[in-house]
Order: C-alpha cells, then structure tokens, then sequence
C-alpha cells in the first residue's frame, strides 16, 4: 500500500505549502510553551527570587527576540525547510550547513524519546499500575498520524495543542492578578508582599543567577521552528513577518506576566516552589487557591498536551531537515521520497525510529545509554541558535555586497549588526557556562565536563569530517547564493 503512495522524484521534489499564517504563529508558540514554564519556573524563582528569574527570562528573551528577527529576514526572503541548515550552507561554509542539519535532526529524534519517557510518567499518575509500553505505543501512533496525513493535519493539530496551552497561561495570568490585587480568594490584595520578601526581590548570589539564566534559554527553545515551516508555508514572504512580529511578544509577555504572577502570590521560600511534582507546581498551587477541583489532575492533562506539542513538533522538524539534507546530497536519496501528499515518509519514519530506540534504550538495562544519547542533545539547540546568528550576519553582508536593495527584502531584522553579533554574544555565554560548577569547587569536575559539552565534539566531528572530505571553504560574500527558488 505505501509504495503505491510514493511518487517518482525528480532533482527538485517539493513540499506542499499548506500552513497558514495562524498555523506557523501557533506552532512557534507550541514548541516554547511547556514543562519550562508549567514547571520549572517555580525552581527558577525560589533559586534567584523573583527578580532574578523575572531578569533572567527577560535576557534570554532579547537574545531570543533578535535571533527570530534574524531567521525571520531570511525565511522570508529563501523559505527553506532546511531553514538555517540551508542558509549556512549558502552563506558561511558548506561543511557548518552539514553540520547544523544533522545537529538539529538528532537533538530532534533524541527529544521525541525524552517526550515518550515523560508521556508515560503522566498517565501513571492516572493509571499507577499501567503498563509504559502501551502509552509509548499511543503516543508515536499520535504524533505519526497527525504526522503522515498531511501537512495540514499537522498545523491543525499543533494549533489546536498551542491554543491549549496559550489559552491556560492566560487564564492563569487573569486569575493570578485577580487575587493579587484582592478580587478573588476572599483574601486582602498581596500586592508586592511576597516580591519584597526576605532578600527579596533578588535572591542568592551571581552564580545562582547566571545558574537560572542559562536554564532560562531551553525554556525558550522551540521558537526555530519558525524557519523549518517557511518551506510549507502559503505566502511566506507575507506570513512569515507576521508570525514572527507577534509571536516574541506574546512568548515574553505570557513567561514574564506569568513569573511576576508566581513571585508576587508565592514566597521564593516556599518549598513546594523546587519540587518538580505536578500537583505542587506554581500553576496547581494558584489554581487550586481560587477553588478550581482537581486542579492536579487538570495540569497533569495540559502537562500532556504540551508533551503532546513537542513530541509532534519535534518529529515534523526533524523529518523536514533530514528530508532537505537528502535533497542537498547531505543525507542518502533514499529520504528525499515524499507521498501523494507531499510528506516525506522515509525521512518520517527513520526519525521515528531513532526515537523509538532511544525510549527503549531507557527502558531496558540501566539507561546510562539513553542517559549519553540525551545528554549529546542538551546542547544542540543553542548551536542551532548560533548557526542563525552567523548565517544572518553573513547573508546581510553578502545581500548588500551583490548589489541588492534593503527595499527588496519582505522583512527586514531591526539594528543590525547588533542583533545577531549580541545575539551570538549571549548565546556563546550560554553554551560556555552550561556546567561553570565544575570549575567552582576544589577540583575540576572532569566526568561532569564530558556529560555537559559531548555536543560539541559531536558537532565539531561532523563540520570538519565533512570539510575535509569535501575540501569546503567560507563561501565569499559575493559568491553566495541569493537565488530564490520558485
């Protein structure tokens, strides 16, 4: 039956672009809004207090503002699904665009099996003694559905995933400040009471800070995938500017809104603040104190939804870069098949697999290989990040060295240089200090340094493999490829 499904392939096979405007907004946000926010930010404000959280997510949001801003002028002007993988192929060196789309395709396939594992924890809660590996099996018979259909099913699926989780923050927002200011509760308005306590509003010392700072940044991952739905994406000279001016500050103001509302109703002392426990995390505690029932229960299903969101998310991404990587000669032909419908089934099945083996790998025996495959992905995210930076640095400079006109371009990224020169600034900060505690103690923490950073070298071995093979050297500014395809 699927071999009648795909169709011959010419040099060039094409995607469908069949994702609206409010799909790309909607899934930019899905793929941001999670367990980073439900949970992690309560840990955040009892570490640093509330202003050190609040100051943390607000420079990490910058840093991620003019990182959008940057892929958002080029996804407009070349959409690609092989997004900033393409761009640094095209604008920076060959052996780095290699490099950056089998990064981001692995960190991808090993998050999906993270998603699995966490899956099956949820539905524990409901059904203690359920067996993990039919909720497994569920959970890919999800995520490939929406997946295989079409791309549509897609976008309309994480819509639907993101308005869940947009529509609870909000809720969560309206009714935190209604209790702040006294309207709900029955209680006395709690004002700046709590953001004042102890040592309040800032909490601990540099380090703890700099600790929640570069936590902060995998909150905020996600937003990329902007710039891998521009090649499905209808008009995206038009609706790529549009999502990508309104999707930053709605992330800011929802994180932001939302940590000032957990600082001023929840002491940073508070100990159910650093339990990781659905049923104490900030998001419970507020709901249940304006009388909501099973409050527990109804984080634990919006937990699942955005478990839900990413594990989807995750496996369009990646199927999407490693079916481009095949189309660019940078991954075997065998990926670049797509259906009738315009999916790349091959490129979505092997993603899925990788996955699927990885989850069992943290099933069976003692983990540790699951442990290191998941450890290798930590920090791919963030080199992704600095491959955008570097890509749209270039492709100004280059657009601007062949004679081209800013006037011309559908989107334009704000203060440039500025934006990804700091951006890479900070981004590097971020990669650099993942593990600063190994430095800080009487000895160096060797073992500790190897878990942190075995992105790196993974990274390192897959540019300069393919640089020496292939004899690859930085693209000059007036050789780089501006040709948009139609």
């Amino acid at each position: 039956m699927m071999s009648n499904e795909i169709i011959e392939i010419g040099k060039k096979p094409k995607l469908q672009k069949s994702l609206k405007s409010r799909h790309i907004t909607m899934i930019s946000l899905g793929g941001t809004i999670g367990t980073g926010l439900f949970l992690a930010s309560g840990g955040a404000i009892a570490q640093a207090g509330p202003g050190g959280a609040l100051l943390a997510y607000g420079l990490i949001g910058i840093m991620v503002f003019f990182l959008m801003t940057s892929l958002g002028e080029m996804a407009a002007y070349m959409p690609s699904s092989g997004s900033f993988s393409t761009y640094a192929t095209k604008f920076v060196d060959p052996a780095l665009g290699f490099a950056l789309g089998w990064n981001y395709w692995y960190n991808w396939a090993i998050t999906i099996a993270a998603e699995i594992a966490a899956v099956t924890l949820i539905m524990k809660y409901w059904f203690p003694d359920s067996s993990s590996i039919l909720w497994s099996l569920l959970f890919i018979c999800i995520i490939l559905g929406f997946n295989v259909l079409s791309v549509r099913s897609y976008g309309e699926s994480e819509y639907w995933f993101s308005m869940i989780k947009v529509a609870t923050v909000i809720i969560f927002i309206i009714l935190s400040f209604a209790m702040i200011f006294g309207i709900l509760g029955g209680n006395a308005p709690v004002g700046f009471t709590n953001f004042f306590h102890g040592d309040g509003p800032f909490h601990g010392s540099f380090l703890t800070f700099f600790g929640i700072f570069l936590a902060a940044g995998f909150s905020f991952q996600g937003t990329e995938l902007l710039g891998v739905t521009a090649g499905e994406t209808e008009d995206p000279g038009k609706n790529i500017p549009k999502a990508v001016r309104s999707v930053f500050w709605r992330i800011v103001l929802f994180y932001m809104l939302a940590i000032l509302a957990i600082g001023l109703l929840i002491p940073y002392d508070d100990p159910r603040l650093l339990s990781e426990d659905v049923t104490v995390s900030p998001f419970t505690l507020v709901f249940e104190r304006t009388g909501i029932a099973f409050a527990a229960s109804v984080m634990n299903a919006i937990i699942l939804t955005a478990l839900l969101s990413a594990g989807n998310s995750g496996l369009y991404a990646s199927s999407r870069m490693l079916w481009q990587l095949a189309v660019d000669g940078k991954a075997p032909k065998f990926f670049m098949k797509l259906t009738r419908r315009g999916i790349p089934i091959y490129s979505l099945l092997a993603t899925l697999a990788v996955g699927s083996l990885a989850f069992l790998a943290s099933i069976f025996g003692d983990g540790v290989i699951y442990i290191w495959l998941l450890n290798a992905s930590g920090l791919s995210g963030f080199i992704a990040w600095l491959g955008i930076a570097i890509s749209h640095y270039r492709f100004r400079r280059a657009y601007i060295k062949q004679g081209h006109d800013l006037n011309d371009l559908p989107y334009v990224a704000p203060l440039y240089p500025f934006g990804p020169l700091f951006a890479f600034f900070l981004c590097s900060v971020v990669i650099i200090g993942q593990n600063y505690q190994a430095f800080v103690g009487g000895h160096i923490d060797w073992s500790g340094l190897l878990i942190t950073y075995i992105g790196i070298p993974l990274f390192l071995a897959f540019y300069i493999g393919y640089k020496v093979k292939h004899k690859t050297k930085l693209v000059p500014l007036e050789e780089c490829d501006l040709t948009v395809e139609k």
